[in-house]
């Protein structure tokens, strides 16, 4: 067996049925199943124990957040690959052996992140690999866009962690996910880490899953998932980002922050956002940044020219958009 795959759950029971469902339905059969329930009320627990026995169940007392469930997936996992699928998710029937086809492709992979659709238009995007660029925005490659134009097993800077599988060995090497971050931007905050230390994620188009998007927060915005995603960037860029990086990096990404800014004042939550930097920035201290290591300078120059490429893929991406 070489897959554990690991799904936190919060009041997701109107998901699980064609999550679980389809898992039961692949073409690999030796893998786990593990859920890791996060104090859920709705009866998640119990719908699982009696509808899929063969799925292993973890529950925590209270909703510790996704990085808190996964990080105790991957510890238990006694497998080399951990593979995160979210509740709101529905694989095909070769996703998990495309999925470790992939990543034994590329032996220097971290992680490879799945085709990603959109659950209710099917033939469009939802996520092809994330991406970040120099403005301090992480965004959703080919999101909204047609399907069969992403058919390319290519590098992304981070796995969408909605549906990505990951070697267990070297996150013992980096670290988990910083539980500091509760939820959102922790995939790319790993990602960005793994990258530091010479690691490769990739996309998979093979592997196709059809996701909900926002099925445990409820919404695209709200107040909760603004103001964690705005401190959350804060900290990604202080702890992945060494004094020197931060210095040449300084005015685009305050650009960035400010036309965001300006962005959630329009919809309504601009309190939340400027409160969610000021939050990082005034935590930013209390977090463990990667320490600097001088053999690495390589990588943090790809880093560097590809935060500065992905602006222009970002434009180009939001300039398609537009015009559909």
């Amino acid at each position: 067996m070489k897959t554990t795959v690991v799904i936190p759950n919060y009041n997701g029971k109107h998901f699980l049925e064609d999550c679980l469902s389809a898992l039961s339905k692949q073409t690999q059969k030796e893998f786990c199943t593990l859920v890791i329930d996060n104090g859920s009320s709705d009866g998640s627990v119990d719908y699982i124990k009696e509808n899929f026995p063969a799925v292993t169940v973890v529950r925590f007392k209270k909703n510790c957040g996704f990085c808190k469930a996964v990080n105790y997936g991957i510890q238990t996992a006694q497998t080399p690959y951990v593979l995160l699928l979210n509740n709101d998710t529905e694989v095909e029937a070769g996703f998990v052996e495309e999925m470790e086809k992939a990543i034994e492709r590329h032996p220097r992979a971290f992680s490879v992140s799945s085709k990603l659709l959109q659950f209710d238009r099917r033939e469009r995007m939802d996520d092809a690999g994330d991406m970040y660029c120099l403005v301090g925005w992480q965004f959703q490659r080919g999101v909204a866009q047609k399907e069969k134009e992403f058919v390319k097993e290519q590098r992304v800077f981070s796995a969408c962690a909605a549906a990505a599988i990951y070697r267990k060995a070297v996150f013992e090497k980096i670290g988990y996910f910083d539980e500091s971050h509760f939820a959102y931007l922790e995939d790319m905050d790993v990602g960005f880490r793994a990258r530091i230390y010479g690691y490769e994620n990739w996309f998979c188009p093979a592997a196709r899953a059809y996701h909900v998007g926002s099925g445990t927060s409820g919404s695209k915005y709200n107040s909760f998932k603004v103001k964690l995603s705005a401190r959350n960037s804060v900290y990604m860029n202080y702890k992945n980002m060494p004094s020197g990086m931060l210095a040449v990096n300084f005015f685009p990404l305050l650009v960035g922050y400010l036309v965001k800014w300006g962005f959630f004042i329009r919809n309504g939550f601009g309190r939340e956002y400027a409160a969610g930097v000021l939050e990082g920035i005034q935590k930013r201290k209390k977090l463990r940044k990667v320490s600097f290591d001088f053999s690495r300078v390589w990588n943090y120059i790809e880093i560097e020219w590809e935060l500065f490429r992905n602006c222009f893929l970002y434009v180009y991406e939001f300039i398609r958009r537009r015009a559909e």
